[in-house]
């Protein structure tokens, strides 16, 4: 496997119809919005849905959902216990040798980079990543529809029937957002992140909302439109990253108000000399 060797720039178009991209928790789970009402999807939401495709297409992960657990760990540290390299680097606190196992068996610890500091270990080891990726964003503000949600059946068992009313549901009724992201070669040769990986990364990005439907994201209700990956010809970049996703433009067709598809708006993009992105179109394979 080839380390990586040029900086890499990408950006993501995702639409979003009647489903909740990423619930606040501070918020009774309604749909993450900023203070000017533009809908939002975390860095952290992101990463995890990168995670679950990098899992599916059978990739070894370090930070997994608990639901998606393929090695029986019930935790982080449980996880890190079970690779005997990793238990010789602890016992002689080596962290130099920690990191680097930690690099080469989970490639989503040699892309986002981790935080190992577990109570009762020898070691507390950083390792920083690569791969950055920038919240998500709205391209206008979002309409947001809450509903109440009733239950038929008694959650316990007795002869008096319980209260039908069992909470709310709130959905985005229709947005395009955006997020960016880079790669960095510096740092992708210390932990080992390669040209290989950047290729899963990029095949996780325009495959993100596969399998990831439940009840707040049906199938269909969200997906990738459109992903632009630029890679430069040096380390260094030839340009810096604002420069680069600054040129995405997206913007409203004339007479469009309240965008309600994909089609409302127009997306183009501003030359730069010397550097063209791949286009991967709606989810392409």
């Amino acid at each position: 496997m080839s380390t990586l060797a040029n900086k890499i720039d990408f950006a993501v178009l995702l639409t979003v119809r009647k489903a909740n991209p990423n619930g606040d928790p501070l918020s009774g789970n309604r749909p993450r919005e900023d203070f000017a009402g533009y809908g939002e999807i975390s860095d952290v939401c992101i990463k995890r849905k990168i995670r679950n495709r990098l899992q599916d297409m059978g990739e070894r992960i370090f930070v997994q959902s608990s639901e998606r657990s393929d090695d029986g760990a019930k935790s982080l540290h449980d996880r890190a216990d079970k690779l005997p390299v990793l238990q010789a680097a602890q016992k002689a606190k080596d962290n130099e040798a920690f990191a680097a196992a930690a690099c080469v068996e989970w490639i989503d610890v040699r892309a986002f980079g981790q935080v190992f500091a577990f109570k009762g270990s020898n070691l507390s080891v950083g390792v920083r990543g690569p791969v950055s990726v920038r919240t998500a964003e709205s391209m206008d503000p979002i309409d947001i529809f809450t509903m109440q949600i009733t239950k038929s059946v008694n959650g316990e068992t007795g002869e008096k029937k319980s209260s039908d009313t069992m909470g709310t549901k709130s959905r985005v009724e229709f947005g395009l957002y955006v997020f960016f992201g880079s790669i960095n070669p510096q740092l992708a040769e210390k932990t080992g992140f390669s040209e290989e990986d950047a290729e899963k990364v990029k095949q996780a990005l325009a495959t993100l909302f596969e399998n990831d439907a439940s009840s707040a994201r049906p199938e269909g209700s969200m997906e990738v439109r459109r992903v632009y990956w630029w890679r430069h010809n040096c380390k260094a970049g030839q340009y810096s990253s604002a420069q680069v996703h600054r040129s995405v433009v997206i913007e409203k067709k004339e007479g469009i108000i309240q965008p309600q598809s994909y089609e409302d708006y127009t997306v183009t993009l501003q030359p730069l000399a010397g550097l063209e992105p791949e286009i991967l179109e709606q989810e392409c394979r």
